[in-house]
């Protein structure tokens, strides 16, 4: 039902805002198929819970002061959930801060995300990287 996997998808941003890992990696399904935008500092597929934490969500914390992922709207239907927002932080190493607009589409069965798909402007974010 897509309100519950909007719920879903809901409490996993907001676990995310509280640096919660554990519970966002929780909400992921063994599974998943996590995909950065080409072109993203972390681009590319990344298979489990374990591939997502060592490769997108431990350097995200290594090279950004501040990273946030703010969801502002949603739309859901059946196993779908397109979330729309932004991304914001401050580069460590080039002390430069961004905004960028996200799209990230979530497939979820039996209440867990199998599949995440990332759209952004990557060159905003190489931008602020320097």
């Amino acid at each position: 039902m897509s309100t519950t996997n909007l719920q879903s998808v809901r409490d996993l941003y907001a676990a995310f805002a509280r640096g919660d890992v554990p519970a966002v990696l929780g909400a992921l399904a063994p599974q998943i198929e996590w995909t950065e935008a080409e072109g993203f500092p972390y681009g590319g597929t990344y298979r489990g819970p374990e591939a997502v934490l060592q490769g997108v969500f431990m350097r995200l914390a290594q090279d950004w002061d501040g990273f946030a992922a703010v969801p502002d709207d949603f739309l859901a239907d059946g196993d779908g959930v397109v979330a729309f927002g932004h991304y914001s932080g401050r580069n460590r190493a080039s002390g430069r801060a961004f905004v960028a607009a996200f799209a990230h589409r979530w497939t979820l069965r039996d209440g867990k995300a199998v599949r995440f798909v990332q759209y952004v402007d990557s060159a905003l974010v190489l931008r602020a990287m320097g």
